[in-house]
């Protein structure tokens, strides 16, 4: 969570002038005939890979990516086969600046299509403190989230068609800012009856994007009246699951059949054990639902798997993170996904070195499909190998392989339990 201290004092002016950008058609700009597909039309398309975008490279989010560095970005991400990506709030100005770039490419080519599931962060009152209070919002930060959400949607209705209130913001493990599930519902009740009195696109699917958990598929003390009206109120259901995180807390998942299998042989047998996992996470919430007679979509909103790190998830924990699982991990959700006919935000496009700044080989640091300076990682090969990339680059440099593309050396870096 990023502080918002800096951004309050100018909040008050900007929603004031948010209001009159509020209405569709305001500030519209002609386009002619575009690529124009409704949410209901994406998701669960696997025409549509989705995955989630932050094009932060440095180690603050104070220096932000300009508009170029976000069209290397989303060019790459075309050029991979994406054709949604997610973001995950607008106080900053990268999903504005990724929607205008995006609007621009589309204006150069009829048939560029990227979509967007654009993100209102939500919070609750006096978040990141010892006074949090997780029934109460803190609500000038979370009102500028949402009208600016609404202003943007507006404003690019042929390229945002998701809007989800919130991220991981009602799972209790978020104990610096979780709120209730009234707060969620309130806001998308609010969206919804937008919807109704023509003021937001009526194709405009809202969501809020939680944990498996939060969403009714763990422990009953989720199982609330709110969350069933929640549940009712979105248009679908957006599911994180993470095996990765979930496994440290469950040493014995990583045992082994076999101890005589090969490292890779080893490395297979888990990553299909971890599928299996987050399989069971999704139908955890899909039987919630049938509980309480709710016939309704659920996709992932995230998932995904670190190539390096050097604490819980490394050499002196679950050695899970390594390049060649996190590649097994992505296949298998893509099998998984096709399975359950349904999307997937794969997390993420790039690494981002903000997010555990002070300790720069931290997972977190580390769940992109490429890196910070643009190298694709080994589930990315094939896609340098087939020069999808060619004449692409990010920053100074053309897109290469990690290892300098070298498999025998990436194999050397498996470190099993």
């Amino acid at each position: 969570m990023v502080s918002i201290c800096n951004i309050k004092s100018t909040m008050r002016l900007i929603l004031i002038l948010n209001f009159c950008l509020i209405l569709p058609g305001c500030n519209k700009i002609e386009q002619g005939e575009v690529m124009n597909k409704s949410a209901k039309e994406i998701l669960g398309n696997p025409n549509y890979p989705a995955i989630s975008y932050g094009g932060y490279r440095e180690r603050t989010r104070d220096i932000e990516p300009t508009k170029d560095q976000i069209k290397e970005d989303i060019l790459i991400l075309h050029a991979a086969g994406f054709r949604v990506i997610r973001t995950y709030d607008v106080h900053l100005s990268l999903a504005k600046n990724t929607l205008e770039v995006i609007r621009e490419l589309k204006l150069l080519d009829k048939n560029f299509e990227m979509y967007v599931m654009l993100g209102a962060w939500i919070t609750a009152a006096n978040p990141n403190t010892d006074n949090v209070i997780h029934n109460i919002e803190d609500e000038e930060f979370n009102s500028f989230e949402v009208f600016e959400a609404i202003r943007l949607t507006n404003l690019y209705p042929d390229i945002v068609k998701i809007i989800a209130v919130g991220n991981e913001a009602m799972v209790h493990w978020a104990s610096g800012y979780f709120v209730t599930p009234d707060i969620i519902l309130n806001w998308v009740n609010y969206l919804q009856n937008l919807k109704k009195k023509n003021k937001l696109p009526k194709d405009t699917w809202i969501t809020s994007s939680d944990n498996f958990a939060a969403w009714g598929g763990g422990d009953d003390v989720y199982h609330t009246e709110d969350l069933i009206n929640l549940i009712n109120a979105v248009d679908y259901i957006s599911m994180h699951t993470y095996s990765f995180h979930d496994t440290h807390y469950n040493p014995s998942f990583w045992n082994h059949s076999n101890e005589a299998l090969t490292e890779i042989a080893k490395a297979e047998e888990l990553m299909l054990k971890s599928k299996e996992y987050s399989k069971s996470q999704f139908l955890s919430v899909r039987k919630f639902l049938d509980s309480i007679g709710v016939n309704k979509q659920v996709h992932i909103g995230e998932t995904g798997w670190a190539s390096i790190d050097n604490s819980f998830y490394g050499p002196e924990g679950t050695r899970a993170a390594d390049e060649y699982k996190q590649y097994l991990y992505f296949n298998h959700m893509n099998d998984l996904c096709e399975e359950l006919q349904i999307s997937c935000f794969y997390f993420s496009a790039f690494d981002e070195p903000w997010k555990d700044f002070a300790n720069i080989s931290g997972s977190e640091n580390h769940f992109g499909l490429f890196t910070e300076e643009g190298k694709a990682k080994y589930l990315m090969w094939d896609s340098v190998d087939a020069e999808l990339f060619n004449g692409l680059q990010r920053g100074n440099g053309k897109i290469t392989k990690t290892y300098e593309g070298d498999k025998e050396l990436l194999i050397k870096d498996i470190k099993n339990p």
